[in-house]
C-alpha cells in the first residue's frame, strides 16, 4: 500500500479496543496469578469476545458489551483452568482502565492542532469507554466517543460506521478511519470511509469487501498520512 497522505481529510475516528487501549494490559497487571499463561489468557479472551459480538449481531440478540466481555472471561478463565477466588473482578475492574499506547496522546494532540475532528467508534458500552479515556487522559483530545449501544447492533454493521457521519456532519470520504482489527479496518472501507489500518499484531491481509487505503503498524505513523505532521 502507498504511504502518500490521503487529500480531503478532516475527521480521524479510532476504534478503541487495541487500536488506541491496549486489551493485553489487564492480563500484564495480573501477572502475580496468571504466570505465563498470561499471553494466552488474553488471546483467547479477545477471540471470544469478538465471536460473541458477531454472532449475537447474527441472531439480533444484543448485549451490552460489558457482559460480552465477561462472558468471554468466565470462557477463557474455565478454558485454561484459571477460575481463582477474585481473580474475574480483578481482570474485569482493570479491563476500565486499560493502558492506552504510548504514542496515543501527542498523536491525537497533534490532529487537534491540525484542525482534524477527532473520535472513538467503538463496540464498547459509554460506561466502558467513558472510564477507559478518562483514565488514560485523553478525554480533552475528542470531539466524539460513539458507541454502538446507540444502534443496539455491534460493529461490523453499516449503522455503526453511519454514527460518524451522522455525529460529525462529515462525509464518508473526508474520514479516516484507523482499527487494529483487519475486519473493522475492511468492513469501514466498504462502507465508503478512508481507512487507515494500524496493523500491530501482524495480521494478514483478509479476503474481505474493501481495502484499506494505507497499512502502518503504530498511531504514530498517522499524523504524516491526513496532513497533520
Amino acid at each position: 500500500m502507498s504511504q502518500d497522505a490521503l487529500d480531503g481529510v478532516k475527521a480521524c475516528v479510532f476504534d478503541a479496543y487495541g487500536t488506541l487501549f491496549d486489551f493485553a494490559s489487564a492480563a500484564r497487571a495480573c501477572r502475580d496469578e496468571l504466570g505465563d499463561r498470561g499471553d494466552r489468557l488474553t488471546a483467547l479472551w479477545r477471540d471470544k469476545q469478538l465471536q460473541y459480538t458477531w454472532l449475537r449481531a447474527l441472531q439480533g440478540r444484543h448485549a451490552d458489551f460489558w457482559d460480552v466481555t465477561g462472558d468471554a472471561l468466565d470462557f477463557a478463565l474455565e478454558t485454561l483452568e484459571l477460575e481463582r477466588p477474585g481473580l474475574r473482578d480483578r481482570l474485569m475492574n482493570l479491563y476500565l482502565t486499560l493502558d492506552a499506547f504510548p504514542e496515543v496522546p501527542d498523536v491525537l494532540r497533534r490532529l487537534k492542532s491540525a484542525g482534524l475532528r477527532t473520535a472513538i467508534l467503538s463496540n464498547g458500552s459509554p460506561g466502558m469507554l467513558r472510564a477507559a479515556v478518562e483514565g488514560s487522559g485523553i478525554a480533552d483530545l475528542l470531539d466524539a466517543v460513539l458507541s454502538v449501544e446507540e444502534v443496539g447492533v455491534f460493529k461490523p454493521h453499516p449503522s455503526v460506521y453511519q454514527m460518524v457521519l451522522d455525529r460529525l456532519g462529515v462525509p464518508a470520504a473526508a474520514v479516516s478511519f484507523q482499527s487494529s482489527n483487519s475486519w473493522d479496518a475492511y468492513a469501514a472501507s466498504a462502507f465508503g470511509m478512508r481507512v487507515v489500518w494500524c496493523n500491530r499484531y501482524g495480521q494478514r491481509r483478509e479476503r474481505l469487501p474493501g481495502a484499506p487505503d494505507r497499512e502502518i503498524r503504530s498511531l504514530s505513523e498517522l499524523p504524516a498520512l491526513v496532513g497533520a505532521a
